[in-house]
């Protein structure tokens, strides 16, 4: 495993996602694995920490989720962008070799049989907390959050360093048909 990656303390979690980075929501259920692209992904509560996600009801992912009750938000960078839209564009429904096709590189951390995409920046690892309304009428899934991650070139002591790092290590947000932004410069209220 990459030695970058350290953990992250929990109650930091929400500094994770805070930013509004797109990300990469990935499940298994047996021997079945997806990666999507998602852009409406946001820290719900600190302690315990939790998060949530919008998923469609067409997509592959979410029927693993439904099924296994665990979940990974990933959150990637602009180095990635060509990953992150080709698995937001395709459909593991229409293209069963989505993964191999799109040239997902995937590992596992040791005590979680999920699957996690390599070269991001985070890891959010969840136990999905079911709420059939929400799911079934918003598309909104909350997930309890088991663990999470970061390489610490980018994130460590439970803060970004967007400002230390080449471009390729920004995250990405998407705007709208394939039309992203990477993060920008910081600004410090307190200094302006």
């Amino acid at each position: 495993m990459n030695n970058h990656i350290q953990p992250v303390e929990l109650a930091k979690t929400y500094r994770l996602l805070n930013h509004g980075p797109t990300v990469l929501v990935s499940a298994q259920h047996q021997n079945d694995r997806d990666v999507m692209s998602a852009a409406w992904a946001c820290a719900l509560e600190l302690v315990p920490a939790k998060v949530s996600v919008v998923l469609d009801k067409s997509t592959y992912t979410r029927k693993l989720i439904e099924k296994s009750g665990y979940f990974v938000l990933q959150v990637p960078t602009l180095k990635q962008i060509k990953l992150v839209q080709a698995l937001g564009s395709i459909s593991k429904t229409d293209h069963p070799e989505k993964l191999e096709n799109c040239h997902t590189p995937l590992f596992q951390f040791a005590d979680y049989d999920l699957p996690m995409v390599e070269g991001c920046s985070a890891w959010i690892i969840c136990e999905l907390i079911p709420e059939p309304h929400n799911q079934l009428t918003h598309d909104l899934f909350i997930g309890k959050v088991i663990a999470a991650y970061a390489d610490s070139r980018v994130f460590r002591d439970g803060h970004w360093y967007y400002h230390e790092v080449s471009d390729e290590w920004k995250s990405i947000h998407h705007v709208a048909g394939g039309h992203y932004y990477s993060i920008g410069d910081p600004v410090d209220a307190n200094k302006t």
